[in-house]
């Protein structure tokens, strides 16, 4: 027999003081009783202050990231995270640089669900002009901070790391991390360069970084 905690208000209202986040089974479990695990019946785990974080990608689409199908694994992982953007309802800001300057793909907004439409068409080559592109997310990071001064903002530079010049470390953001491409048979370490320049965390794109880092920040 149904043990009546699907009709727990007390269990309705944890699961909507939980809010969004990863989806607590075990709890879940519990709270569905002996029917079926619809949504209304799944409890999440609570993440603090996600819901007023600004995302800030910036994604090299220069020629280099063109080979050995770097962009597209950039442009898959980049769909990845914005849906788990979505779940914490932050908020998403895109910039792309390549050839010779940078452009805003996705200005600052909440994250959606559906975003196929603008990543799928992402192409790339030409030089590398990553000043430009952290430059154009600094100034667009800088009108977010003037609009909201307590929201915080965090930058992650998706680059192979295949340019000679270290662009400075953005302003506006309150913490960065540079995600490395690098995947030639004899790497160059320019990613891991910048972040040192930066001061700030390195890591490959395999380490999935938006789920492994930001959670603990």
């Amino acid at each position: 027999m149904p043990d009546g905690r699907g009709d727990n208000p007390g269990r309705q209202r944890e699961s909507s003081r939980l809010g969004p986040g990863a989806i607590h089974w075990h709890r879940s479990l519990i709270h569905k009783g002996h029917g079926p695990l619809t949504r209304d019946a799944l409890v999440y785990r609570h993440r603090r202050g996600h819901g007023d974080m600004l995302y800030c990608l910036v994604l090299d689409c220069s020629g280099s990231m063109l080979r050995r199908d770097k962009l597209a694994l950039a442009k898959g992982l980049l769909s990845t995270w914005v849906q788990q953007i979505y779940v914490l309802r932050g908020e998403l800001a895109v910039i792309g640089f390549s050839g010779s300057g940078a452009r805003v793909l996705q200005p600052p907004a909440r994250a959606a669900v559906f975003n196929e439409d603008w990543i799928a068409p992402i192409g790339g080559g030409g030089g590398t002009p990553m000043a430009s592109g952290v430059a154009l997310a600094d100034a667009l990071l800088l009108q977010v901070r003037r609009r909201n001064p307590g929201k915080r903002i965090g930058l992650w530079l998706l680059t192979d790391g295949r340019t000679h010049r270290i662009p400075p470390k953005p302003v506006h953001a309150d913490f960065c991390q540079v995600v490395d491409f690098e995947t030639e048979a004899v790497p160059l370490g320019r990613a891991a360069r910048i972040a040192r320049a930066w001061g700030c965390a390195h890591g490959y794109a395999g380490d999935d970084p938006i789920d492994g880092f930001h959670l603990s920040l």
